[in-house]
């Protein structure tokens, strides 16, 4: 197995799908499936289970996702460790939600791409909430997320800004409410929540702490789509400030005052200890905190 097969390997198996991966590797489809094929031969088990209309790794594909991934970056660190020590190369990921993409990070990689332009960038975004896991599962180097409420032996956190958890309802509520001004009993109204992540996990501590059961009418993934099925009409629904400043529905809902107060957010850029030893993370920590 050589280097170059490996990093194609981890991109097909964190996509699960053949077309995409190709496309991100720079390789036709059928020179993909050959670079597969070779790797199973060699491993004389099949790492994939295919069909018309789905992809996922075998047994043997996850573990061999584990070593790749191990084996990759310990080979990337390597490789920085001997550049001219002015240099700064490879290849460096980041993981953002929407909000955090437009509201957080364009100076930052403005300002990384300028100062080392030999760095190859790989953003991913996703749900805010799945940001932490993706760091510490190594499939990504670094992400922006919210501190966790429990500490995390292996997670490095630099904070960048804190925001509110506000809670919303749309402008015209198919449901009983209060005025706005005043206090609302939270299990007379339909929630709308996060599926997991600092929210969900404060919101369920105040309930339990106030002896409430709530009306939970959907959980979603991701701050963004939280907003718009408030919008909907569906519940009210909590969110970070940021988040809604940054959503094109935010004159769409409004915050609810009297509503209970949460924790804030503390937004950060988080990295696996681990991966803050290779130069292009160590390269973008530094700069973050400078900036």
């Amino acid at each position: 197995m050589d280097m170059q097969e490996l990093e194609i390997f981890v991109k097909t198996a964190e996509m699960l799908h053949f077309g995409r991966a190709s496309q991100a590797s720079n390789l036709s489809p059928s020179a993909l499936t050959r670079t597969i094929q070779r790797l199973e031969e060699e491993l004389g088990k099949p790492v994939f289970l295919r069909d018309n209309r789905s992809v996922a790794l075998t047994e043997a594909g996850r573990q061999l996702l584990t070593y790749a991934r191990s084996a990759t970056r310990d080979w990337q660190q390597f490789r920085e460790s001997i550049a001219a020590e002015h240099d700064v190369l490879g290849t460096l990921s980041i993981y953002a939600s929407i909000t955090a993409v437009y509201g957080l990070l364009p100076d930052l990689l403005a300002a990384f791409r300028s100062a080392h332009p030999k760095v190859h960038l790989e953003l991913r975004t996703g749900a805010a909430e799945h940001a932490v896991e993706q760091v510490l599962s190594g499939e990504i180097d670094l992400a922006v997320a919210a501190l966790p409420d429990q500490k995390q032996a292996r997670l490095q956190f630099m904070p960048l800004v804190e925001t509110p958890l506000v809670f919303i309802r749309p402008k015209a509520p198919t449901f009983a409410m209060p005025e706005s001004d005043q206090a609302f009993d939270v299990s007379s109204v339909p929630l709308v929540v996060p599926q997991s992540g600092p929210a969900r996990h404060r919101l369920n501590v105040w309930l339990r702490a106030h002896d409430i059961t709530p009306n939970i009418a959907l959980e979603v993934s991701g701050n963004e789509a939280l907003i718009a099925m408030v919008r909907l009409g569906t519940g009210i629904g909590i969110t970070p400030q940021l988040a809604l400043e940054r959503s094109p529905f935010r004159d769409d809902v409004d915050v609810i005052c009297g509503a209970p107060e949460l924790d804030p957010y503390v937004v950060g850029l988080c990295a696996n200890k681990r991966n803050l030893k290779r130069r292009t993370v160590d390269a973008m920590w530094k700069l973050a905190h400078d900036l």
